[in-house]
Order: C-alpha cells, then structure tokens, then sequence
C-alpha cells in the first residue's frame, strides 16, 4: 500500500496530512503548540486519534516516543555517529531496523528481519514530502506514525 506524507508549510505548528494514491486524506497529524514536551497527534479522518508522538527533552541526540492508547509502543533515538545519522528504534511490536541513505531520508524499514515498508523523500516540494509504502496495511497508522517521528528526530535534532 502507498501512501503520500506531505508536511503544511505555513502552520504556527507541525501538520502533516497523510494521502492515499488517489489524493484523498486518510490521516492527519496535528501537533500542540506551546508545550515543553512537543506532541503531535495521528488521527483518522473522523477526528479519533490513533497515536500520538511525543518529543523527549535531551541535551544532545534527539529521542521521540511514540504512544498507543496512552501507552508507550516504540522509541526513536538518534545514535551518535560521526559520518552519517543513524537510529535507533525500539518497539513493543517487534525489533525494527532502518537501512538505507538516513540523509537522504530513504530507506527501508525491517521488522524482526522481515520488510515492514519503504520511505522515499520527495525533495522538489514545499515543505517535507514522503512517499511511503507499507507491506501490511493493518500497520498503516503505526508506519505513519513513525515516519513522522522520524522526519521531526532527523531535522530538529538541533532545537532541543
């Protein structure tokens, strides 16, 4: 399944609207303004929320958590590295690895060995667009979810 991620440019906070192939919405993110902790939340398009993101305050590499129910499902840390951006990613559904050009922001996503989708930056587009693809489509709001997560460690690593 694809899925096309594409970030509000002119917005006092994170948005992102998240589309299918025929441009039609199926989920959105919202983000909280004025908190110390960034959140931001997934939604369908009925208003309920799916998941939400939350930015943990670190003093040196970025750390997002990703929560499901009021409950913590996964962790993105930003590991330290010299010549590239590596991530680390734990989750209660499994064990995840990105491979692929963290840089350029695309990559593969494995879970517990196995292809769980892909992440391909569109770099010709106002604000950050993703094009994703999604091995099982019962995994769509968590891989959403993710690449959001992921984007926000990957470029405001430097705003702690």
């Amino acid at each position: 399944m694809k899925l096309y991620i594409k970030q509000r440019v002119f917005s006092f906070n994170d948005k992102y609207d998240i589309y299918d192939m025929d441009q039609n919405v199926v989920y959105n993110v919202e983000g909280e303004m004025f908190t110390i902790n960034a959140k931001m939340h997934l939604k369908d398009p009925f208003g309920r929320e799916l998941y939400f993101i939350k930015k943990r305050f670190t003093f040196f590499m970025a750390q997002y958590e990703i929560y499901k129910d009021g409950s913590q499902c996964a962790a993105i840390t930003q590991e330290f590295s010299i010549l590239s951006r590596k991530l680390n990613v734990s989750s209660i559904y499994g064990r995840f690895e990105i491979s692929g050009n963290c840089l350029g922001m695309d990559y593969d996503v494995l879970k517990d060995g196995q292809y769980f989708g892909s992440i391909h930056k569109k770099w010709l587009s106002w604000g950050d667009s993703y094009e994703i693809d999604i091995f099982n489509q019962q995994d769509t709001p968590f891989m959403c979810a993710l690449v959001v997560a992921i984007d926000n460690c990957m470029h405001n690593q430097n705003n702690q």
